[in-house]
């Protein structure tokens, strides 16, 4: 089989339906599975699932096991050459899905690559960075730059005119791994509950000598932040604990320890200013 297509859903039926949609609509002349993870979804998205797509693989967790775990599920069953972490809230567009497995069969040395992905009104949605640094973390910025590119692209038209390029790591809304690569490098890290996941992920590739690249000719749209808008307070306390574990494992325990400590004062600063 080329592909398995692994999508994590916590209450968000609707836009799952469309995903599901666009996938079986898209993905034509390739070989592929599509495995969904139910998180104890409240609001039908599982039941849904079963009724309008059985030919999806559906797994049904007990608790929310969140995202690293879930897709983790999917994987140990995944029968693909390559696999596709999709997020619930993405609308595939014609070829996309079809475009990056043929960039990974056609760069042997790539172990993963992420489409370019777009903003519901069409707008760039940046999905690459390079990996971070203390200092950035701290100030609240991503390295967006790319190497021999003088300017950051900020429109879709910029993108596509760079064709492919390489990055440090792409997003997880729709990232496409090698399955030789993940079994070098291993699953994903379940400590990080949610957040910093697909960069651990690229971080241990590129460790392991594999490419990280993004393919403009295969675009997506990502509504973004579905699930994690339903605990928004939630949400900020798990990627605070996620840049901790990230920066503990690759720059030291000190560093992790310190930046979480930043980070704590600047959220607790904020709330603060905003009453």
């Amino acid at each position: 089989m080329d592909l398995s297509i692994s999508i994590v859903s916590w209450n968000t039926r609707d836009v799952l339906d469309q995903c599901l949609e666009s996938v079986y609509a898209t993905v034509g002349g390739t070989d592929f599975e599509v495995i969904v993870v139910d998180n104890a979804s409240s609001d039908g998205s599982a039941d849904m699932v079963s009724r309008k797509y059985p030919q999806a693989t559906l797994i049904r967790n007990t608790e929310n096991r969140g995202f690293t775990a879930a897709n983790n599920q999917a994987l140990e069953i995944a029968q693909g050459r390559y696999f596709l972490l999709l997020n619930p809230d993405t609308i595939c567009k014609p070829g996309a899905l079809v475009g990056l497995v043929k960039f990974l069969d056609d760069n042997p040395r790539c172990g993963a690559v992420g489409p370019m992905v777009l903003n519901p009104d069409g707008s760039l949605q940046y999905s690459w960075a390079r990996f971070p640094t203390f200092w950035n973390e701290a100030r609240g910025k991503l390295d967006r730059r790319i190497n021999g590119v003088p300017t950051i692209p900020k429109t879709p038209s910029e993108v596509r005119a760079l064709g492919a390029f390489r990055v440090d790591w792409v997003g997880g809304c729709c990232l496409m791994a090698r399955r030789d690569a993940i079994d070098q490098v291993g699953p994903m890290d379940e400590s990080l509950f949610m957040y910093c996941e697909e960069t651990d992920w690229c971080k241990r590739f590129a460790d392991a000598g594999w490419e990280v690249w993004v393919e403009p000719a295969a675009e997506i749209i990502h509504f973004g932040g579905q699930s994690s808008a339903q605990v928004v307070g939630k949400a900020a306390g798990l990627l605070r604990r996620s840049k901790r574990r990230y920066f503990e494992k690759h720059c030291g325990r000190y560093r992790g320890l310190v930046l979480w400590a930043v980070l704590s004062v600047r959220s607790l600063a904020k709330r603060v200013l905003n009453g």
